[in-house]
């Protein structure tokens, strides 16, 4: 009895293994219909999944449903946009309810590695709205789709990434390495929802009129106090920490619906140290910052309050105190000492203007040199003013011996300042100077910063600027970066509105540099990039669209690649995200340039937009093929051309990541002229001629020149050119691409003199026929063909037609016989005119000819003059013939015609 027990236990055992084994397999189609069933009912986005692993033991006794490879890409107005990424996807169900239930119940959410791209536009509209809100009606509900009931018990979240940004409030909020878990029944009106969230870094920037940005990293604990009613979410905790500041927080916060929110929120720090308000400066949290000693007085205390959604913002107010603080890294000879700052940010009701900042006191010492500042800002939206005085003076080389800068940094310098401003920004635009008051002087002498990006260092010898109420001053900036030294002088027209109001900032400068490497300077750029981020590819330079510049540019000495240009001069004019050259002039490539074009990110920051056109003098061909790229696309030709040439041509289009043309996105038009050179080791032109055996048509002298092009869509257009070369003549025209494919036809007239065998061969048949038949015909000197050029520039495809070699010589041929006939036609008139010989004389003159202008087949010109000398036999004559006869008989003359 026992054994039989035992067995049944272990039979029973056996099935519930196998069952758990092969649940996953049996039911893995029908799971898979039923989570696609439900993305298709409720979600207007495109959804796709690697992968549906179910299993039966990882959350037992409830059914694991796990997608692998999620992705949520947005659909309508944010089309393509990809809102969610996840590596795991992860449900757990009651597994009677999913297989058969009437409603399918879901008890936790696991998401493993997703990353969320949240965005809301300048109108309001959130690109995660992308749940359908009632069934459409074309909408198909079939057995799969049911209702889904959450009765969530735990939620988390592993490795995650949050991008959030909100272009209506100038918001930038970024969350790295985000873990998150939560426990609560939320199937209850009221409940507890215990939450956990750690992230190594919390990036926080909020641009305006006075923008601003934390860096933090993050821990938080709290038990929130949920109302499902209201939605209402309040709260109390002293675990709340950012680096090393401990803040004690309070309120309660409200969704209302996926764009609006109300909340109440207080915080404080109940710590005083000095040092838990420095770690949320980064540069000094990140450079061994337990080892800091520190001493001083804090008080930091703020609060949120208010609705946020499309038209409001939350009233908020920050307090921050500091007193006689101090502090030193332990390896570093000197401290900071005496910092004292009150600062006071406050916004009694959101709206933008009302903003009032007040820095009422400032002051720091390092090394005996002291900076001393005060800042009162207010209204900056519609009538900013501003109350601003900052003085002292610091060596720049004490400032590495303080604070930890970067490994490989050096900072060098003397700063010496004494400014002031006080009054309404709009009165200095009305140019009503009394009523804003400015003056003062900045002054920079012998600063050198080095770093990783800048190894090669940064120098400034001197830089003076001046105040007035008028605009800020660049009275001297000498300097010097990557070998090139720079002075340029100027004015900021517009200094405090920009820094208040987030006005495009204007200037007018005038910059003089002596040896420019352009190259050098992009690269640098792109290695910075490289350096301080390796999952960001390059891009273009990015014009910024706050700035307003007009500037003058003189160089002695620019070099880019294979480009060198000396005494350059242009103006450039920066603004609206758009940098436009305006009559650049330059000497180079053994020539003139003149250059005006446009680089824009304005539409596309991935994709730039440019123009460009130019007029070029005198430039050497084979210098100006190598130092651009565009032209070797554009005339691949000109490789094997020596000499001078002009040019003009006006181009448009788009560039690609990495700053080369896109070659489809071009157009334009414009010519080329070459005065005196040659074109040599032209591969079809080699090919021709070998295969026509013209010596003269491999290296051809180049005189007075000129071809009009155009380009759209990687293909080149070029219109009809004459080239004559050694008595040859060359009516060119066709298309190639930017690939080197060629598509031409050439009109050669070659003299016989210059024929090679083939050619030959064809003129003795024709004058040897015309012999036999007793007329003095003459060819012209001048033989033509047609040929056709195909293939690439590498690999050319040459195709001669000598028909047209052959209607040419027969048009000849009908034209010395037409000459013949009417000079002996004209002949025996004038002996009916004045008869010399009384005798009754009977003259007749007959002459045959088959006219044959366009020839059947490919006939050569031998077969031609076969059916010339067997013209008179009928069965052989295929065209008209001509019989002309003259009879003198009692004084009449008579003309027939037969054989018509």
């Amino acid at each position: 009895m026992k054994s039989k027990i035992l067995k049944i236990l272990g039979l029973a055992l056996l099935i519930l293994i196998t069952f758990v084994w092969a649940a996953p397999y049996l039911f893995k189609g029908k799971i898979t219909s039923i989570v696609r069933a439900r993305i298709n009912k409720d979600l207007r986005a495109h959804v796709n999944f690697s992968d549906v692993n179910i299993s039966l033991i990882r959350h037992f006794p409830k059914i694991a449903v796990e997608l692998d490879n999620l992705q949520v890409t947005c659909v309508g107005e944010f089309d393509g946009d990809t809102l969610i990424t996840a590596k795991q996807f992860d449900i757990a169900c009651n597994i009677g309810s999913f297989i058969s239930g009437d409603t399918i119940n879901i008890y936790s959410i696991t998401v493993n590695e997703p990353r969320v791209h949240a965005l809301i536009h300048k109108d309001g509209h959130c690109n995660w709205d992308i749940l359908k809100a009632v069934n459409s009606p074309n909408d198909y509900i079939g057995p799969s789709i049911r209702p889904l009931q959450l009765d969530i018990q735990r939620y988390a979240i592993h490795n995650g990434w949050l991008d959030y940004r909100d272009e209506s409030k100038d918001a930038h909020a970024e969350i790295v390495n985000l873990e998150h878990e939560g426990r609560g029944d939320f199937t209850a009106d009221l409940f507890t929802l215990k939450t956990k969230t750690t992230a190594d870094a919390i990036n926080i920037n909020f641009g305006g009129a006075i923008p601003y940005q934390v860096t933090a990293k993050t821990s938080i604990e709290m038990a929130f106090r949920v109302d499902n009613k209201t939605h209402t979410y309040s709260f109390k905790t002293d675990r709340v920490s950012f680096n090393d500041l401990k803040l004690h927080t309070e309120g309660f916060f409200q969704w209302i619906n996926d764009s609006s929110y109300n909340m109440n929120i207080k915080f404080n720090a109940p710590s005083t140290e000095f040092k838990n308000i420095l770690s949320m400066l980064p540069s000094v949290y990140q450079k061994d910052f337990a080892s800091i000693k520190s001493s001083g007085d804090v008080i930091f205390n703020g609060f949120v309050k208010g609705k946020y959604d499309e038209k409001h913002f939350p009233a908020y107010h920050v307090n921050l105190d500091i007193e006689k603080g101090f502090f030193q890294y332990p390896d570093l000879p000197m401290p900071v000492e005496n910092f004292n700052l009150a600062l006071h940010v406050d916004n009694p009701d959101g709206i933008a203007d009302h903003l009032n900042v007040f820095v009422p006191r400032g002051h720091l010492e390092i090394n005996n040199d002291a900076i001393d500042f005060h800042l009162f800002v207010r209204n900056p939206k519609t009538k900013p003013f501003i109350d601003l005085a900052f003085s002292g003076k610091l060596d720049l080389a004490n400032v590495s011996k303080s604070l930890k800068l970067e490994p490989g940094s050096r900072l060098y310098g003397v700063l010496n300042a004494d400014m002031y401003a006080k009054g309404n920004i709009s009165e200095i635009e009305k140019k009503k100077k009394d009523q804003f008051q400015a003056g003062g002087s900045f002054n920079l002498t012998n600063f050198l910063y080095i770093s990783k990006a800048y190894p090669g260092g940064i120098a400034l010898a001197d830089l003076l600027m001046t105040f007035n109420s008028k605009n800020v001053l660049i009275d001297e900036l000498k300097g010097e970066y990557l070998s090139t030294h720079i002075n340029a002088t100027g004015a900021f027209n517009n200094l405090f509105a920009f820094a208040i109001k987030n006005e495009p900032l204007n200037a007018s400068i005038h910059l003089k540099t002596d040896d420019l490497n352009l190259k050098d300077w992009m690269r640098m750029g792109k290695d910075t990039v490289a350096e301080t981020t390796a999952v960001h590819s390059i891009s273009p330079f990015a014009i910024p669209d706050n700035i307003d510049f007009s500037i003058g540019v003189e160089a002695d000495k620019l070099h880019y690649d294979n480009l060198d240009l000396q005494n350059l001069s242009c103006n450039m004019l920066i603004s609206d995200e758009t940098v436009q050259l305006n009559n650049l002039k330059a000497d180079g490539l053994d020539g003139t340039l003149t250059i005006n074009g446009t680089y824009s990110t304005k539409e596309s920051r991935k994709n730039p937009e440019i123009a460009l056109s130019y007029n070029v003098e005198g430039l050497d061909v084979q210098k100006t093929f190598f130092a651009f790229n565009t032209a070797q696309k554009i005339m691949p030709v000109a490789k094997f051309i020596s000499g001078k040439l002009s040019s003009q041509m006006n181009l448009n289009g788009r560039l690609n990541n990495d700053m080369t043309p896109d070659l489809q996105s071009l157009y334009g038009e414009g010519n080329i002229s070459v005065s005196d050179g040659a074109m040599k080791d032209f591969g079809p032109l080699d090919k021709l001629s070998q295969s026509l055996d013209i010596v003269d048509l491999k290296d051809i002298p180049l005189k007075d020149i000129k071809a009009d092009f155009s380009f759209n869509g990687s293909k080149v257009v070029v219109s009809p050119f004459i080239v004559s070369a050694k008595g040859i003549e060359m009516e060119i025209s066709g298309t190639h691409g930017f690939d080197q494919s060629l598509d031409y036809g050439i009109k050669l007239k070659v003299p016989r003199s210059q024929l090679g065998s083939r050619g030959n061969a064809f003129v003795k048949d024709v004058i040897t026929q015309a012999a036999d038949k007793g007329i003095p015909i003459k060819l012209k000197d001048a033989i033509g063909m047609n040929v056709k050029m195909s293939g690439t520039i590498n690999n050319p495809d040459v195709k001669t037609d000598m028909n047209a070699a052959v209607d040419n010589a027969s048009t000849d041929l009908k034209k010395e016989v037409d000459d013949f006939v009417n000079a002996k036609l004209d002949s025996a008139k004038q002996q009916l005119r004045n008869p010399v010989n009384p005798v009754k004389k009977q003259i007749f003159v007959q002459a045959t000819y088959k006219s044959k202008t366009h020839l059947k087949g490919k006939k050569n010109s031998r077969s031609v003059h076969k059916d010339l000398v067997h013209a008179k036999s009928k069965k052989k004559q295929k065209s008209t013939r001509k019989y002309y006869s003259t009879s003198l008989k009692k004084g009449k003359s008579v003309a027939s015609n037969s054989g018509k």
